[in-house]
């Protein structure tokens, strides 16, 4: 068995079901079986093998679910890029994971035509999984659910590229946690609008559906007022947000005549959602939970259900569904009820590895040390107080400081500068830069800025510039970053 059979059984149980609707087709579980086996021709054509990695660069398009599914026919993974990043971030992802085949949409052809050149790698538009491909066997299909089918990544604390390698089995045990969570049958109509090259956007809603036989509309990318429209003119019983794009909607001059009344239950993820924009949701009757997760735990691992997210606001909710959670303190001892201890988890969704860095310490015995802390109450409800990495949370997207601040210690005008997040209403955190010009240097705001043109993703950008004299240090040398803002002013 392979993920892709997933869908033809319910293609056979369920041939009027429509599985997914985007760009105003509606996809039956039928149609989207028969675009599964189209596509596995074109690969196997292609020369795709056992264990290839096959990127994918475009926005939310059910061509990336149809390749998803392909691959795992035939024992290949995924690679969906984030097409918020720059070309050489793409690159050094690509390398790194040696990718043999590039799929892109139309809106990206030019720049994976570009990536495809200089990583040498074949190229292949979206458009082509749909070619007919006569003569090919199916022979050849190796994959199963052991086999490892996505490779998500996620910038490290060291500014270098780290690949979570799940399994088929994982996003299938993903899939019946998440259902779990969100109450999740084949009734239901999942409204998907968050970017599938997360695990978020991918694995918390949107396969999961699939997986039950439900419904996906599957919106291109996030706008706050096609969200609205669909809401009201579709009627989902379940979405997921990210701080970000609630705000956009809780903004946008609809909301407070929008017809809400389909949902059942709003899920939130990525990080803690202020209460304020809970408390909006709920005066309009919709229950808000979290979802509690990283890329390398599938990703749900603690969430708030539905029954719970009334009474307790503000919390990620209780462990999950044959997920075990661990809260230890520095020592690695696990801590009594309302203690801060480090969250690691350990559950049949988590990754198998990370590529090529089979011996990373984060990943031990089959626990993910996520280096966030929270506190667990007596009822098992878990409350995450903050994070011991330095990871900037931004609109949903994570930043990590020393991806930044090793291209500041690149210029020669900058003695030394530090990474910070900032609390902001809009995008949860933005990125500030702290920095110390070398004497004589006339290095202004705008210069700083212009440093990460075409080299980092613009949402990586830091949004504010602030200069010191000095960085401030412990006596061992290391930048003390708790209250680094404190006092110093814009220029």
């Amino acid at each position: 068995m392979n993920l892709a059979q997933i869908i033809q059984r319910h293609a056979q149980f369920s041939p009027q079901q429509v599985a997914i609707h985007a760009a105003g087709e509606d996809i039956s579980y039928p149609a989207l079986w028969q675009r599964i086996e189209r596509a596995t021709q074109v690969l196997l054509a292609a020369g795709v093998q056992p264990g290839d990695r096959v990127a994918w660069l475009g926005f939310n398009d059910p061509a990336m679910l149809v390749l998803l599914f392909a691959l795992s026919r035939v024992g290949a993974i995924l690679l969906p890029l984030n097409h918020r990043l720059a070309a050489p971030e793409h690159a050094a992802i690509l390398e790194h994971a040696g990718v043999s085949l590039l799929v892109s949409d139309s809106g990206y052809a030019d720049a994976a035509a570009a990536l495809a050149t200089t990583q040498g790698c074949r190229l292949l538009p979206a458009a082509g999984l749909a070619t007919e491909h006569a003569g090919s066997s199916t022979a050849q299909l190796s994959g199963d659910y052991a086999s490892p089918v996505l490779l998500v990544y996620t910038s490290g604390t060291t500014g270098k590229p780290k690949g979570a390698l799940h399994t088929q089995s994982g996003l299938i045990w993903n899939c019946v946690i998440s259902a779990h969570a969100h109450e999740l049958t084949q009734a239901d109509h999942v409204l998907s609008v968050l970017p599938m090259f997360h695990v978020g956007g991918l694995c918390i809603q949107t396969l999961p559906a699939l997986h039950a036989g439900a419904t996906v509309t599957l919106h291109a990318r996030f706008d706050a007022a096609a969200w609205l429209a669909d809401v009201a003119g579709r009627r989902p019983a379940l979405s997921l947000m990210v701080p970000a794009t609630l705000r956009a909607v809780l903004d946008h001059a609809d909301f407070a005549e929008a017809d809400l009344s389909s949902l059942r239950f709003l899920a939130a993820g990525s990080s803690t959602i202020p209460t304020s924009m809970i408390a909006a949701m709920h005066a309009r009757g919709v229950p808000v939970g979290q979802v509690y997760g990283a890329t390398e735990t599938g990703p749900v691992s603690i969430y708030l259900r539905r029954a719970d997210a009334m009474q307790h606001v503000g919390s990620a909710g209780k462990a999950g569904l044959h997920v075990e959670v661990k809260l230890v303190n520095t020592l690695g001892e696990t801590v009594a009820p309302g203690e801060v201890g480090e969250i690691r988890v350990r559950a049949p969704n988590v990754m198998c590895a990370y590529w090529a860095d089979t011996d990373n310490l984060a990943f031990a015995e089959g626990w993910f040390h996520t280096g966030d802390l929270a506190r667990c109450d007596e009822a098992g409800f878990y409350e995450v107080v903050g994070r011991s990495k330095d990871m900037i949370i931004s609109g949903g997207e994570n930043i990590y400081p020393a991806e930044i601040e090793n291209l500041l210690a690149d210029c020669p005008e900058i003695l030394e500068a530090a990474v910070v997040g900032q609390p902001d209403a809009r995008w949860g955190e933005v990125v500030v830069a702290v920095v110390v010009r070398k004497p004589g240097s006339g290095l202004d705001a705008a210069g700083v800025q212009q440093l990460f043109e075409g080299r980092l993703a613009r949402f990586k950008h830091p949004k504010r510039v602030l200069f010191c004299d000095a960085l401030p240090k412990t006596a061992l040398g290391k930048v003390q970053k708790a209250g680094l803002l404190t006092g110093i002013k814009a220029q």
